[in-house]
């Protein structure tokens, strides 16, 4: 069993001691904290909610739901939505804050609270602490029962998110419907299965093969849109007449693409696509992605006369980044794109329009597409942590170790070597250690990332 409390949200596994796992109990005490925070700051309180498929979301959206109305919240509950539809549902809906009931990419047994405010953007560190703290004490002053919160069920809300795409001037839905394309689409039987389609029919696009697009929460695979998770739709891919692959996570706001061959177009490549696009319409600008993220989107930005900035892991400080720098795309390389003309966000709704656009526009391969950006190869590795290892002692260490290359220790330790790169993080959000490393050649960037783990090895071991 695992409990996770973090500044971005509580994430755990369901089932479990109290303490140990994101149990009943533990909802309510974190969904009471989130509450008494949001209080603390209006006077009147609307929470939205919504949840994605997983098979434990309606149990914990319920108690969420309850637990708000006895603080006399007001609840407004959108039911199976995607993380980004949401986001634009507090907005739309003038609500003080939303709770996103997903364990985003983690497998079926987690679950988690995803704290928002009003302006639909993951609160900050400094509000996340508060509500830690709010629960940390358990001091909650729930409303006597003339003043309990009222519940409503919202509809519509993906179709009010699909139209206010649909609305932007970067989306050419006429081009996208010449093009005819004929997509393959996986949606791991989450609320993609429900948003995905909808937006590809409103585009244009009629030629759609679906795989695992039941809403109900039985994960075919496991659920983060990498590589080696994905070799279902490959082979679909590589046997069918497809023009691209889509793939998304089960909160939808990662977007993944597969070429025509059946090769993965890279989930890094994401947002260097859609802002290669972006910046080509508005003459240049600036970008922001993480550190953890290709050094693609840098030359791609450079290339177009803007800045590019690298902020640390994690939405909110790439959106932080992204404000300060006036940046007109942004995201993350897992997928993640964030277009500030529709909001704050990681959406991959959003991102699937404007790289349909971006294709069909293009005129050519989704393959000759990606063949005219730069190539960089990137390793990802993990080692699962156990409570006896001190991460801030190794990362150190790993620093003293490499002080002759140029470091950054904004979050974790990311070390520089002419064009390559690795980045060690301890994550947010599971028990491990992330290793991610960069190069122009697959072996070098595989070696950088086998090297630094060995070097962990031997610095946990000499701990101990």
């Amino acid at each position: 069993m695992a409990l996770i409390t973090s500044i971005s949200g509580i994430r755990g596994t369901i089932g479990g001691a109290v303490g140990e796992g994101l149990t009943p109990i533990d909802t309510v005490k974190f969904a009471s904290a989130f509450g008494s925070y949001l209080k603390q700051q209006h006077k009147k309180v609307t929470v939205v909610i919504g949840r994605d498929a997983r098979i434990s979301g309606e149990m914990v959206a319920k108690l969420v739901s309850a637990t708000l109305q006895g603080l006399g919240i007001d609840v407004l509950d959108i039911d199976l939505a995607t993380t980004p539809t949401v986001e634009l549902a507090v907005v739309d809906e003038k609500a003080q804050g939303g709770i996103i009931i997903t364990a985003s990419h983690n497998p079926g047994q987690w679950n988690a609270l995803k704290l928002l405010n009003e302006a639909g953007e993951f609160i900050s560190a400094e509000a996340g602490k508060a509500v830690l703290d709010l629960a940390e004490v358990a001091d909650f002053d729930f409303a006597t029962v003339n003043k309990l919160g009222a519940y409503q069920r919202i509809e519509g809300a993906t179709e009010k998110h699909i139209e206010a795409i649909l609305a932007l001037p970067e989306v050419d839905a006429e081009v996208i419907r010449e093009r005819d394309f004929k997509v393959a689409i996986d949606c791991i039987n989450s609320v993609g299965s429900i948003a995905v389609p909808m937006l590809l029919e409103k585009l244009g696009v009629h030629q759609i093969e679906k795989f695992y697009c039941e809403p109900n929460g039985s994960f075919a695979h496991n659920p983060e849109p990498v590589p080696e998770n994905l070799n279902h739709i490959c082979g679909k891919m590589e046997q069918g007449s497809y023009d691209l692959g889509i793939v998304v996570d089960p909160d939808v706001d990662r977007l993944v693409l597969i070429q025509e061959n059946g090769d993965p177009f890279g989930e890094e490549y994401t947002l260097v696509a859609v802002a290669d696009y972006i910046l080509g319409l508005n003459g240049g600008g600036n970008t922001v992605s993480n550190l953890s993220s290709s050094l693609a989107l840098r030359d791609v930005t450079e290339k177009h006369g803007g800045s590019y900035t690298a902020a640390a892991v994690g939405e909110v400080n790439v959106v932080k980044a992204m404000k300060e720098t006036d940046a007109i795309i942004g995201g993350e390389g897992n997928g993640g794109v964030i277009f500030p003309k529709l909001h704050y966000g990681r959406d991959a709704l959003v991102g699937i329009a404007l790289f349909l656009s971006h294709l069909a526009k293009f005129g050519r391969s989704i393959a000759q597409l990606k063949a005219k950006y730069p190539q960089y190869h990137i390793s990802k590795n993990k080692i699962e942590l156990t409570p006896d290892i001190d991460m801030t002692s190794v990362l150190t260490t790993l620093a003293e170790r490499y002080a002759n290359q140029p470091t950054d220790t904004t979050d974790g330790v990311k070390i520089s070597f002419d064009r390559e790169w690795v980045h060690l993080r301890k994550s947010n959000t599971e028990p491990i250690i992330r290793i991610i490393s960069e190069s122009n050649s697959r072996a070098t960037a595989e070696h950088l990332a086998n090297k630094l783990i060995t070097d962990i090895r031997e610095i946990i071991n000499t701990n101990h």
